[in-house]
């Protein structure tokens, strides 16, 4: 039987949602590869707050977590994570010992291919939506960009934002992320509770 590993590290982590009844056990905190990700992507399904994806070129290597899911067939747990994610099939990496290499970036599938053959898994899989700061705002993401484009949101636009920035787990620890740490009107918010 083929085991499959999902990869997560962003809202995955704490709302499997829809995906829930599809996993066996608990998150494996910090037990998957390590690969590029940032803040770096303005979602629709997030109010229009930024969410942690897959970055090439921004991105600093973040350490994944772990969940196996209860199907062995790698096209079934590709429609799972697709279901949750409300993505096309193509927004979905995944790699198997079948040959089945697909994603956006080839480094990526070698990293989790390698990590897979490493760590006695048959296959993983991993939401890989691009990033789009600049589609939304015209500008590339850089540090200060992604810090002005937050203070521009409001209302439950900054509340989601800040929600999801916050709960994302330690080691999604990003720029964006650790100037948000030192950031002082970031950190009212969260005292304030505010947001």
């Amino acid at each position: 039987m083929s085991r499959i590993a999902i990869l997560g590290w962003g809202s995955l982590i704490w709302d499997l949602e829809i995906l829930a009844p599809h996993v066996a056990g608990d998150w494996l905190m910090e037990a998957g590869p390590s690969l590029p990700m940032e803040f770096s992507r303005i979602s629709p399904k997030r109010k229009l707050g930024l969410v942690v994806c897959l970055d090439p070129v921004v991105g600093v290597e973040c350490t994944t977590n772990v969940v196996e899911s209860t199907k062995s067939d790698i096209l079934s747990t590709i429609d799972d994570l697709a279901a949750r994610e409300r993505a096309p099939l193509s927004l979905i990496g995944a790699v198997h010992s079948d040959g089945l290499q697909v994603g956006r970036m080839p480094e990526v599938c070698a990293t989790v291919a390698d990590w897979c053959e490493a760590n006695g898994w048959d296959g993983a899989i991993w939401t890989d939506l691009e990033p789009n700061f600049f589609e939304y705002t015209q500008r590339d993401f850089t540090v200060d960009a992604g810090l002005a484009y937050l203070r521009t949101l409001s209302d439950e636009n900054l509340t989601e934002a800040h929600n999801y920035i916050e709960n994302a787990p330690n080691q999604t620890q990003t720029p964006l992320r650790t100037a948000l740490a030192q950031d002082a009107w970031w950190q009212t918010l969260k005292k304030n509770g505010q947001a």
